[in-house]
């Protein structure tokens, strides 16, 4: 079930990919993808490509598949190894979910942080004490680790694009216990 799941998906991205948004299995394995989320325009994040791990569980969509991120990332919702602290990823996960509609909900949550419920709380209480601050580092870090090469074509304007060459951080991912 998961596997054919899996191929229905990556049809829908091949056919109709979400703006800004990327993602395909790693050669062979359909269950261990790689994606890649522009930022959001009018963000400190815009120009930023990130690039993400998908990760398809056995038993999916009955269970979330989990992403993260594996280049480096200023957020309240994002740990330091990537771990995304999203609903859709863990209590309100619906099978009714694509991973195109995941990834559009991560680059939302790029532009609309909840410091509330915060992976990094550093992150999250700059957001809160101080927006300039906190813009200032968003965009010097998104210029040190998730600036795609010159010839990369933005999916927010065109239809086509290029891997992204950005540098990514060493983390593996994981989830913790809040998030």
């Amino acid at each position: 079930m998961a596997l054919k799941r899996i191929h229905k998906e990556l049809t829908e991205l091949q056919r109709d990919p979400p703006p800004g948004c990327t993602a395909a299995p790693n050669g062979d394995d359909y269950f261990q993808w790689s994606g890649t989320i522009e930022g959001p325009p009018d963000t400190p994040y815009a120009g930023g490509v990130f690039n993400v791990q998908i990760n398809f569980p056995p038993n999916y969509p009955l269970s979330a598949s989990q992403i993260v991120f594996t280049t480096k990332i200023f957020h309240p919702n994002v740990s330091e190894l990537g771990a995304i602290c999203l609903d859709t990823l863990k209590q309100n996960w619906s099978a009714g979910l694509s991973v195109g509609k995941v990834l559009l909900s991560v680059q939302s949550l790029l532009a609309d942080p909840n410091p509330n419920n915060p992976y990094n709380g550093t992150a999250a209480r700059m957001y809160l004490r101080n927006r300039q601050k906190y813009n200032k580092t968003v965009r010097h870090w998104t210029q040190q680790h998730a600036y795609p090469p010159p010839d990369y074509v933005f999916t927010t304007t065109q239809t086509t694009t290029t891997p992204a060459n950005n540098q990514d951080s060493a983390a593996t991912g994981g989830s913790g216990s809040s998030g």
